[in-house]
């Protein structure tokens, strides 16, 4: 079997800073064009793309807001994501960094950063 010569995700993609806040109400991710965020734990929760959370979302049963949540763990998974784990219990989520990216890019400041619980 041959592997690509490149790898399958973006290098560019893997921040270069990973800040989990006190409390871990908030990831702060910088990237190496010196572009950087904070993701607020709820942000993250809602966009978890976990199988779980996926068949929730399709049956209409997946919370619209999760106040309170924070982030209870964090560890690097391959070289290409991160795995989170909440305070909710749910530890399923794996992010790729061209998703946090992304999902930087596209959530509304207001929702980056935590609201009060």
């Amino acid at each position: 079997m041959q592997y690509p010569a490149e790898p399958p995700f973006d290098p560019e993609a893997a921040p270069t800073e990973i800040v989990l806040s006190a409390g871990g109400r908030a990831l702060r991710l910088a990237w190496p064009d010196r572009t950087a965020a904070t993701l607020g734990a709820e942000a993250l929760r809602l966009g978890c793309r976990c199988a779980w959370c996926t068949r929730d979302r399709i049956q209409g049963r997946f919370p619209a807001g999760f106040a309170a949540v924070a982030v209870t763990q964090i560890a690097p998974m391959g070289g290409y994501a991160l795995h989170l784990g909440f305070s909710d219990g749910h530890a399923r989520g794996i992010y790729p960094f061209v998703y946090l990216r992304e999902l930087a890019r596209i959530t509304p400041a207001a929702e980056r950063t935590p609201r009060a619980a």
